[in-house]
């Protein structure tokens, strides 16, 4: 896809300082996940520049709309988080911002939100395991979540960390005192923490503590409430994709968000019934009330827990009950003319990977599996989270299954209630959020990982291919006739969400992520 140009030459710029919006502080900007900001003024266009010679890094002046570009390794998966002047982003070591960290490890950059430079990094060791657990150059894919002075994330260990957002600069704070270890990996001579290494304040290593056995990869943005830290455990298959190592470790837990103890389990029973593996990352919402954390699961159902968990005499640990569960996989999926259908057959069951979105007493998520099964037949649910126990018959308020196999998070635009969502197809749906009415449906004609964002009218949308397009967030759009408001290519494919901060707009492609500002141009014509 091609820029669109107009025919300006641009003789002055100057950067436009646009009160408005505000922090992005965890994966899907709020605890009810919607991926949606009230931000207004935001950039219509961007120019992403050209390489520097004989350099990995981005010429500025030829950029447009672009206030600074940071380096990153070269694979990030995870989401961008803003907060208090820092931005948090995972990647790989491949282009190491530290001499003494070589090789494959996971990494955590923590930026600073004004010019992009680093203020520390977290270096994680990998597992070791290979493609089964902790696959090669993966780097870390969970989003940051702040709080405060805490930042938390799960490593590509499997570990729910807690650190300091200062890094080491303001010395080595909290219990956890072997940085230095952890950052070497074990059976390694330790290495003496700078003021460019992360602080860490505890782990918590879920493979240890909770027998848990991660598939590929351990990835879930963590959700914070109250005084509690919930985090998926990815809990999965292993390598021969028929057996469960761990089939009674919890999918879903809750720690001490102080101390990183352990607080309480889903025993739901998800593990003995997953399909691949769980990765969707929890959300939560009140309902008349009460609050809830919903989750999607590996075995295709959506649950809403109580986040206080109660001691289970049975079972000898604290549980967190179970408010509700909804089957989000029809039964066309599942048998053909009375006999099953094998996973992950193409016009089979999946699991969930999308992260649920709560939005005025109920819930959205879609099913889909791993991109690396390949294309297949999707849903979209509506559930209505007031109901409890199994609520599949009784609590769908709607289903959309045109939609593909999708990973992808809804977004939710609460001044139109238009629902915008794409799948790993490659197209991107609006509908109606209260009824489900399809409005449009648009092609990128690539595969897309990364969910949709809705925000100052307008959807931002990206893909593998390197496409970044802007639509209009409106019911009147001619998905197959009339032109985006934007369109570009990036130089790397784009597997991460688009994020607005501060009325900043972050993109963040496998390689570099752009802080986007608006600027003025007084201009002349041809």
């Amino acid at each position: 896809m091609k820029n669109n140009i107009y025919g300006i030459v641009a003789v002055a710029v100057a950067m436009v300082s646009t009160a408005g919006a505000a922090d992005w502080s965890m994966w899907g900007g709020s605890p009810n996940r919607n991926l949606y900001s009230d931000a207004k003024n935001l950039p219509t266009s961007v120019e992403p520049g050209e390489f520097l010679d004989n350099s990995e890094n981005i010429d500025l002046s030829t950029t447009e709309n672009v206030k600074w570009v940071a380096k990153l390794g070269s694979q990030a998966y995870g989401n961008t988080t803003v907060a208090d002047g820092r931005v948090y982003i995972g990647t790989n070591n491949e282009s190491p911002r530290d001499p003494r960290h070589k090789g494959d490890r996971g990494v955590v950059y923590c930026l600073d939100e004004k010019t992009g430079e680093l203020h520390w990094q977290l270096v994680v060791p990998k597992l070791g395991a290979g493609k089964v657990s902790d696959w090669e150059f993966l780097g870390i894919c969970s989003s940051p979540a702040v709080e405060g002075d805490r930042v938390y994330l799960v490593s590509n260990r499997c570990e729910v960390l807690c650190l300091d957002v200062h890094g080491m600069k303001n010395g080595n704070d909290g219990p956890f005192k072997s940085e230095g270890q952890y950052m070497a990996g074990p059976g390694e001579p330790p290495m003496e923490p700078g003021e460019l290494d992360a602080d860490i304040i505890w782990v918590f290593d879920m493979r240890e503590e909770l027998g848990v056995f991660p598939h590929n990869i351990a990835s879930s943005s963590v959700l914070i409430v109250e005084d509690k830290v919930f985090c998926t455990t990815s809990n999965g298959q292993d390598w021969s994709h028929l057996n469960i190592p761990s089939p009674l470790a919890p999918c879903l837990v809750a720690l001490d968000k102080k101390t990183g103890k352990l607080l309480g389990e889903e025993m739901s029973g998800i593990s003995e019934n997953l399909m691949h593996c769980n990765w969707s990352s929890p959300s939560m919402g009140e309902v008349n009330g009460q609050k809830m954390v919903f989750f999607g699961a590996g075995d295709g159902f959506c649950y809403a827990f109580d986040p206080k968990p109660v001691y289970n005499d049975d079972e000898g640990l604290n549980v967190l009950p179970e408010i509700w569960r909804f089957d989000c996989v029809p039964d066309k999926y599942k048998f053909e003319d009375g006999q099953p259908i094998k996973y992950p057959a193409a016009d089979g069951p999946s699991e969930i990977i999308a992260t649920p979105v709560f939005y005025k007493n109920r819930v959205y998520v879609a099913i889909g599996q791993d991109p690396e099964h390949g294309e297949g037949v999707g849903r979209l649910v509506c559930i209505d989270a007031t109901k409890k126990g199994d609520i599949t018959g009784s609590g769908l308020i709607w289903d959309y299954d045109k939609i593909h196999r999708t990973i992808s998070t809804v977004s939710i635009d609460p001044e139109t209630g238009l629902l915008f969502v794409a799948d790993y197809s490659g197209f991107v749906y609006c509908l109606d959020a209260e009824t489900g009415e399809e409005h449009w449906i648009y092609d990128m004609k690539a595969h897309m990982w990364s969910s949709t964002l809705v925000a100052d009218g307008k959807v931002f949308a990206s893909d593998e291919d390197g496409d970044f397009v802007i639509l209009p967030a409106s019911k009147d759009f001619d998905a197959e006739n009339d032109e985006p408001i934007f369109e570009d290519w990036f130089d790397a494919p784009i597997y991460s969400t688009p994020i607005v901060a501060n009325n900043v707009l972050y993109v963040a492609t496998q390689t570099h992520l752009y802080a986007i500002e608006k600027q003025t141009k007084t201009a002349v014509a041809d």
